[in-house]
């Protein structure tokens, strides 16, 4: 394994955990909202975690994937670390 492809993976580890802590924190947040704001936070929650695993999901790959596998692997796993990060955002603004 090389550094960059460890550091890489690090890195996207990294992420993986941030994320799971920001869920929490939208689940804390949504323990302490009203009825309806605690439906479109359940909501937003749910997404949040597919698309978590999602990048788990992918993350794997990357990790179990050989040296060319792995290089072409990145392109996908690039892709869906944009559609998470994205939806980390939305929520983010969502619930300020």
């Amino acid at each position: 394994m090389t550094k960059n492809r460890k550091a890489y993976e690090e890195k996207l580890d990294a992420q993986l955990e941030e994320w799971k802590a920001q869920i929490s924190l939208i689940k804390a947040r949504a323990g302490k909202a009203k009825a309806e704001a605690k439906i479109e936070y359940n909501k937003t929650i749910e997404g949040l975690q597919r698309k978590h695993e999602e990048a788990r999901a992918k993350l794997h790959e990357l990790k179990t994937a050989g040296g060319e596998a792995w290089e072409d692997l990145t392109t996908g796993a690039e892709k869906v670390w944009a559609e998470v990060k994205a939806a980390f955002h939305s929520a983010r603004l969502k619930f300020k």
